[in-house]
């Protein structure tokens, strides 16, 4: 693994475990490819990013409507300037109480120490129930 990208993965990690908003942020680079399909309407935190400033957006809208329960890494592949995690997890929608789970897969593009794409892909369904 790339030693940056594997430093700018386990940061990535660290801080979004942490909830630590400043620091995560900062790993964005200020103009950002970024996409979580799913049912906007529903979910509003899904959808598209451009900058920076929508990633920080994105962040604080997912963690006052959530409470993690769980989270498992199984793999964690790179190449010069990409990385893809897989893994699971478990979220309570705090405005139901009910608990999504789901499979993931996050795939990251970092150029110039910064993250310049991000694509999650999950089961964005059962979030919304």
């Amino acid at each position: 693994m790339n030693n940056n990208i594997q430093e700018i993965i386990q940061h990535f990690l660290q801080f979004l475990s942490e909830r630590n908003l400043k620091e995560l942020t900062n790993l964005f680079s200020d103009t950002v490819d970024w996409y979580i399909p799913g049912d906007e309407e529903k979910v509003p935190w899904l959808g598209i990013r451009n900058n920076k400033q929508e990633v920080s957006d994105f962040f604080e809208l997912l963690w006052k409507n959530t409470e993690p329960i769980s989270a498992k890494i199984e793999h964690i592949f790179t190449d010069d300037e990409n990385a893809v995690i897989t893994g699971e997890f478990a979220t309570k929608m705090l405005e139901t109480g009910n608990i999504a789970e789901s499979l993931f897969c996050i795939q990251i593009r970092i150029q110039n120490n910064k993250i310049i794409r991000y694509r999650l892909l999950e089961d964005s369904l059962a979030l919304d129930k």
